[in-house]
């Protein structure tokens, strides 16, 4: 296994892809950049630690220990936007979300490197994910893809105002079964914080790709507003405010209602048992 990839294999029918916690960058890759703290800030930080109990549920995890920066997993490998006419970040990034340019002038990678960060980074990422849905699927006739996120709860580049603190991304209601989604809303709703789905993030190039509800493959995003498990920043994003540190007992009321999310995942992939 590559040591930026992680798959810790359960055997109930859940697997949380984590794409986008890491911050590992190549030495190569980094010398390159205007600021290594630039290059990090946009990470979905803490979120492998935030579901660290998925596998108490038999959920299989997958996540990459790359930072973004490098190259995005859940971005559509032709370099083709997911949201048209929207600011987004690309592939492979060469700005932060804030507009922030990451690479020093004539480093940006061009397009022979891009191709060789999908074969290197992307394409093990994605032969891992469907290894894992397929050995699932063959289990339980049915599977649940949880594609999970964060972010800033302002990022006015990307949405004006402050996000909700759970945001279900389902492209719409084409990657997951209808009863999938509302319970997911339902155990969302229950903790009180707003909510919306299929807002501004509908889910990105895993929940659209991998999402085949005909097939028994149900994909759904959830991205986070950070608020919601840690400090946000405020009012400056530096390197001294930001990321904010993990801690336990701020991210427990979080935690209890993903595992609600999560529980809610594995019943609904699970089948009835015999009258």
């Amino acid at each position: 296994m590559n040591d930026w990839l992680e798959v810790w294999r359960g055997d109930a029918p859940l697997i949380v892809s984590i794409p986008h916690s890491g911050s590992y960058i190549p030495d190569e890759i980094e010398k390159r950049l205007v600021s290594p703290w630039l290059a990090r800030k946009d990470a979905d930080w803490w979120v492998e630690r935030l579901y660290n109990f998925a596998d108490d549920l038999g959920a299989t995890t997958v996540r990459t220990c790359l930072s973004r920066t490098v190259i995005d997993v859940n971005r559509d490998p032709s370099g083709a936007s997911l949201y048209p006419g929207m600011a987004t970040t690309a592939l492979c990034p060469t700005d932060t979300f804030d507009g922030e340019r990451l690479y020093a002038d004539g480093q940006e990678p061009d397009e022979a490197e891009i191709a060789a960060r999908r074969e290197r980074w992307f394409a093990p990422y994605h032969a891992a994910l469907r290894a894992e849905i397929d050995r699932l699927l063959a289990l339980h006739g049915k599977v649940v893809l949880y594609d999970a996120h964060s972010i800033r709860s302002r990022a006015p580049r990307l949405f004006p105002g402050e996000l909700p603190v759970f945001n279900i991304g389902t492209n719409s209601g084409k990657s997951c079964d209808q009863a999938l989604t509302a319970a997911v809303e339902a155990a969302c709703e229950a903790s009180g914080q707003p909510m919306v789905t299929d807002g501004r993030f509908k889910g990105g190039w895993i929940t659209r790709h991998y999402g085949k509800p005909e097939r028994g493959i149900h994909a759904i995003q959830m991205e986070l507003a950070c608020r919601g498990y840690i400090d946000d920043p405020s009012p400056r994003i530096t390197p001294q405010s930001w990321p904010s540190p993990y801690r336990p007992q701020k991210a427990a009321p979080m935690r209890s209602v993903l595992g609600d999310v999560l529980k809610a995942c594995v019943d609904f992939a699970t089948p009835a048992p015999p009258p």
